[in-house]
């Protein structure tokens, strides 16, 4: 059995993958629930009763150029095959580290048409590059490139992009995150944290942004208006993102935030940002956007590298 796993700041996904690349014994655990990510892996293998000959796990943070180690962004931990290979007896060399997105654009060319919901047809060119983008605890991107009739992501830390604000609402926002902060990222607005910090300097309260988001969908006006504001920032980011990378074969939107705020999307703050890029509108309309409801997603594309380590 091959090790899978999709580690980000607040949750951990682990899982077996089978040489035919069934996954088996699958368990999501809060990441705030252990001090760092041995004790984790180490539970896990007992639960399972199985040794791992090797594995691919996906990581929310920069990996080393040889994808051995990395510092998870969001959690005080750092992950180094070396030492959990000595730890758990798996083979000098077999376990690597890929970064989350990475491994959720690998996850994008396994999932069915089921597993994706359309916000803008476009007219998708096959083979063309696919941009992945997801919003969650930060802020993920990745591309995908077609090479030799396989796929190759490419991984990207784009959300850490300076924000660019595109109207006066979000210039406001932009203003006070700099006083508190210094550098505005993209990061800052569009993830969970940012969802909050827009509430917190529109409607002056301090709310969790699972919280922001079920008001949202149940009518109350402050958290629409900051739900709205953060959907045209993603919105934006997204296409601006796109056409950095000419995204012609599709825009895919990971990450929960997107699944969850799904009827918000579909009411067109989002998809109106995406295209208002002025005289490039026209070309940025022509490419599809996705939104990825498979919240395995990550997790089935490290199960992919795990049992073939040319996509990276």
């Amino acid at each position: 059995m091959k090790l899978a796993g999709d580690i980000g700041g607040t949750k951990v996904l682990l899982a077996l993958v089978d040489d035919a690349g069934v996954i088996v014994g699958e368990r999501r655990v809060a990441s705030a629930d252990f001090s760092d990510f041995a004790p984790l892996l180490g539970e896990f293998l007992r639960e399972a009763g199985t040794d791992v000959s090797g594995g691919c796990l996906a990581v929310a943070g920069p990996v080393a150029d040889d994808g051995r180690s990395a510092k998870i962004t969001n959690l005080p931990w750092t992950i180094d095959t070396a030492t959990l290979e000595r730890e758990f007896a798996i083979a000098a060399g077999s376990l690597r580290l890929v970064n989350d997105f990475a491994g959720a654009a690998m996850g994008v060319t396994v999932l069915a048409p089921a597993e994706l919901v359309t916000l803008q047809a476009g007219e998708p060119q096959a083979g063309g590059v696919k941009l992945v983008v997801g919003a969650g605890t930060g802020l993920g991107m990745a591309v995908l490139v077609g090479e030799g009739g396989r796929w190759r992501a490419l991984a990207s830390e784009g959300g850490h992009v300076g924000f660019a604000p595109t109207d006066e609402t979000q210039a406001r926002i932009w203003t006070e995150l700099f006083r508190e902060h210094g550098r505005v990222t993209s990061e800052r607005v569009i993830s969970g944290p940012g969802l909050e910090s827009i509430h917190r300097i529109l409607a002056g309260e301090t709310v969790a942004a699972e919280t922001i988001s079920e008001r949202a969908l149940a009518g109350d006006a402050a958290a629409r208006q900051s739900v709205e504001v953060f959907l045209a920032a993603y919105g934006a980011f997204a296409g601006d993102m796109a056409m950095a990378v000419m995204a012609r074969g599709g825009v895919y939107l990971a990450g929960g935030i997107a699944a969850k705020m799904l009827p918000l999307l579909r009411s067109g703050a989002l998809v109106a940002a995406f295209n208002a890029k002025a005289e490039h509108s026209g070309l940025v309309t022509d490419m599809p956007l996705h939104v990825v409801t498979d919240p395995l997603l990550g997790l089935r594309g490290a199960a992919r590298l795990a049992l073939d380590n040319s996509g990276i």
